[in-house]
């Protein structure tokens, strides 16, 4: 796989050094060097950028702030002197944060992050069975259905993870990611999904999405608090577009319900 890339940096000698990097990584392929931000809008825009190589503290326009406006599809990494963007720099899901003087080592292994990243994203579903041509339609078999599964596998660090589903409490949607809160893990388990996938992978009949950001156990659900469902100290928000059915459900299991 080669990820085109493109650096942004207002310092000549860094862009000088990160265009060396990229010209030595195989898998990379240089289509556009800039001293700004604005200088490289318009490219970013009409140019099939996969990989944005960026430096936060710029004039006329920051990286932080230049990185909003970046197609979707473009991931970043962004590139500084000064590590207290650290944190800022993950609000805005980069990928990675290298600091200046960046050795090759370190980009390497930024770069390698972001290959692993787009083989994930780009690799076929392997629940979607690929259509073969003039063979007679299989007699069905006594697979399971979705209703009956009691567990799930999902990928986290490139490992595959089975989770229980009796544990499951609630998962929340990212940009890129969901995290899947349990009730025997202190900390959610994080996976490159989306919440559509997540939502077609679950029983119906057991999880329901209350938010574009959040779909629920139903059995877990213990308390309702003003039109949020309540886990521990998360107050999850039921929003308008699935109050219709969150209120169906609660009319068939409530005399007096809250919705």
């Amino acid at each position: 796989m080669i990820l085109n890339c493109c650096i942004i940096d207002d310092e000549p000698l860094a862009l000088d050094l990160l265009e060396s990097y990229v010209l030595k990584t195989p898998f990379l392929k240089l289509t556009g060097k800039y001293l700004g931000a604005l200088q490289a809008m318009h490219e970013l825009q009409s140019n099939d950028v996969d990989l944005l190589f960026l430096d936060i503290q710029m004039p006329g326009l920051n990286g932080l702030d230049f990185s909003k406006m970046v197609p979707e599809k473009t991931r970043i990494i962004f590139t500084t002197a000064f590590n207290q963007y650290a944190l800022d720099s993950y609000k805005v899901n980069a990928l990675d944060y290298l600091l200046k003087p960046i050795s090759y080592l370190d980009f390497l292994q930024a770069a390698n992050k972001a290959l692993r990243w787009f083989e994930i994203v780009r690799r076929p579903s392997p629940l979607v069975a690929e259509p073969v041509a003039n063979v007679a339609p299989a007699t069905p078999t006594a697979a399971p259905e979705k209703e009956e599964i009691d567990s799930i596998f999902v990928k986290s660090d490139y490992k595959l993870i089975q989770i229980k589903l009796a544990h499951i409490l609630y998962i929340e949607g990212l940009k890129d990611y969901i995290k899947i809160y349990t009730e025997d893990e202190p900390k959610p388990i994080l996976s490159l999904m989306s919440m559509k996938s997540m939502e077609e992978l679950l029983p119906s009949g057991r999880f329901m999405r209350v938010h574009r950001s959040y779909i629920v156990q139903i059995e877990k659900i213990k308390v309702i608090d003003r039109n949020r469902i309540v886990f521990g100290k998360t107050y999850i928000p039921i929003s308008d577009t699935y109050k219709k059915d969150f209120a169906a459900f609660l009319s068939g299991r409530s005399l007096n319900h809250p919705m």
